[in-house]
């Protein structure tokens, strides 16, 4: 299995819909948002929660990619923004910065 970081830095999405979801990651709340992408009331580790996030996301940019009619750009952007945000509690924990 491929690293995690590696995965997402893979990830070939519009530029628009990136910069959305970046600022958006700002007011990333991990109680609120991370509970409700994953719908479960059990928070994991960054790590495992960037892996569903990831497996996710990859479905609704399938759908995205398709012109599904069940695709929600909201629901993309909040998506992508779940996920850089805790990539980036990802990447502060590996640093010895905080633990997630």
């Amino acid at each position: 299995m491929q690293d995690v970081l590696t995965t997402l830095a893979q990830l070939n999405r519009p530029r628009i819909l990136v910069r959305t979801a970046k600022a958006a990651a700002r007011d990333y709340r991990r109680d609120l948002h991370l509970r409700h992408h994953l719908k479960t009331d059990h928070l994991p580790r960054s790590v495992e929660a960037l892996m569903k996030l990831i497996e996710i996301e990859q479905d609704m940019n399938a759908l995205r990619q398709s012109k599904d009619n069940t695709y929600s750009l909201v629901d993309h952007v909040g998506l992508l923004s779940a996920l850089i945000a805790e990539a980036q509690m990802y990447c502060a924990s590996r640093q010895g910065l905080i633990t997630a």
